[in-house]
């Protein structure tokens, strides 16, 4: 009950930038007041030249050693590494200053669910003419498609989440089951991890628009297409019907443990194997490292079940890149930083820190896919993730109103899993919310 409040004040504070987002794109007030966009490859070697200072407002923790590391290499070059709030209180806060026109920092992290809502607004700038064009052979597609649109680069790919499905092996050897290689017979392992011990679920969701949207874009759904303000959101495509079906059977069969993710219940249900699988991208095993270290040893990583025997198709769960706000006032300085830390020297200091790589070149290395994982009892769980990204469609879109959209998502879908509304019938209502704020916003709904 506490929590509550909090949440509606931060949802509150959320949609009213939301609301000043549309608002800006919608009387063209994305202008700059720093040095106007494009840029020149020219332009950075000289910043790095003449040097000075920038802003990064980023919550990532490897990003600190790469900060150090490229003003040791540039000594006239100060970075300033602020962490402005994970997610969407920095984007609250990233739009707020925006809006304000002062405080904006140079470089932003952003999610690539969110880059669209800033992309729309013209509030960042266009990597194109600082020669960020020509990185599109050094990241793998489904980070690269996130980060361009409407023929411009918005943003460098700062990791990317392909995703896997992390299990125990203890819990399912125990019980002699077969590790699932297709969504159906992660069902039926479900069923007979649950009868065979109560205590034990095959996995937790209380209603999670990451993992929906992941598993849809997945199992071949695309309900949503963007074409500048042009929008269309449609739920009842195959794939986004075919996972509702198969997760209305575990929702019905009551086979998912209602545990909040992140939780510290949630870390001891990993820990003590009552929650025995997590389909999730590739970024997790830090996570598991510290949240459930207990655990150490008694998990593994397979290939993410297929929707059809036999397929090769994985989706990008989570992920971030690296923007410059169009107001920024130094922005070559801050493309040398970004080209930097994203395809640069950085990438190695951040994949030996515990990030998850974007760019291909790492994730093919002999060095990266040797990596053995003593958590993962010595695996090479590194090629399961490479192959994973390799194999992400890159044709997903998000709708450029993408945070408010998540942000609502229990409201909807959310109650398949509390009030037995009907799967499907919640990615509808979900998908009329969604329609109705963009009509409210001026999108032209499809």
């Amino acid at each position: 009950m506490t929590n509550r409040p909090r949440r509606a004040l931060r949802r509150a504070g959320l949609n009213c930038a939301l609301a000043l987002s549309i608002a800006l794109a919608l009387t063209s007030c994305g202008s700059s007041d720093g040095d106007s966009g494009g840029g020149d490859p020219a332009d950075v070697k000289a910043a790095l030249d003449k040097g000075g200072s920038i802003k990064v407002w980023a919550w990532e923790p490897t990003l600190k050693q790469v900060a150090k590391d490229f003003e040791n290499e540039h000594p006239g070059v100060k970075v300033e590494l602020v962490n402005a709030g994970t997610n969407k209180d920095e984007y609250t806060a990233l739009q707020n200053a925006i809006s304000a026109g002062s405080g904006v920092p140079d470089v932003a992290q952003i999610e690539y669910y969110a880059l669209g809502q800033f992309t729309l607004t013209e509030a960042i700038t266009d990597l194109s003419g600082f020669g960020a064009d020509k990185l599109r052979a050094t990241y793998s597609p489904g980070p690269w498609n996130a980060v361009s649109s409407g023929g411009g680069i918005h943003a460098l790919p700062m990791d990317s989440g392909p995703m896997a499905l992390f299990y125990n092996k203890d819990v399912f050897d125990k019980h002699h089951i077969a590790v699932p290689r297709t969504w159906d017979a992660y069902a039926d392992a479900a069923k007979k991890l649950h009868r065979a011990d109560p205590d034990v679920y095959i996995t937790s969701d209380t209603g999670d628009a990451g993992l929906t949207t992941s598993l849809i874009w997945q199992a071949g759904g695309r309900p949503y297409t963007v074409n500048g303000t042009k929008v269309s959101v449609d739920f009842s495509d195959k794939g986004s019907t075919t996972y509702a079906r198969t997760w209305q059977k575990l929702i019905d069969d009551k086979l998912l443990a209602p545990t909040v993710g992140w939780s510290d219940e949630w870390y001891k249900g990993l820990s003590e194997g009552r929650i025995a699988t997590l389909p999730i991208g590739a970024w997790m095993p830090a996570n598991l490292m510290s949240g459930a270290p207990k655990a150490k040893g008694s998990w593994r990583v397979a290939p993410l079940p297929q929707w059809k025997p036999g397929a090769s198709v994985s989706a990008e769960n989570g992920g971030s890149a690296l923007a410059i706000p169009e107001k920024s006032g130094n922005k070559a300085l801050a493309y040398a930083f970004v080209e930097y830390a994203n395809a640069g020297a950085g990438v190695k200091t951040r994949v030996d820190d515990g990030a998850f790589p974007a760019t291909r070149s790492t994730l093919t290395s002999k060095e990266f896919l040797n990596r053995e994982y003593d958590y993962f009892g010595g695996q090479k769980a590194n090629t399961i993730f490479a192959k994973s990204a390799a194999d992400v469609p890159g044709d997903w879109s998000y709708l450029p109103f993408q945070v408010y959209a998540n942000s609502i998502f229990n409201d909807s879908v959310g109650k398949a899993y509390t009030a037995r509304t009907p799967l499907a019938k919640g990615l509808n209502k979900w998908q009329e919310a969604s329609v109705k704020y963009g009509k409210e916003q001026g999108f032209t709904i499809e």
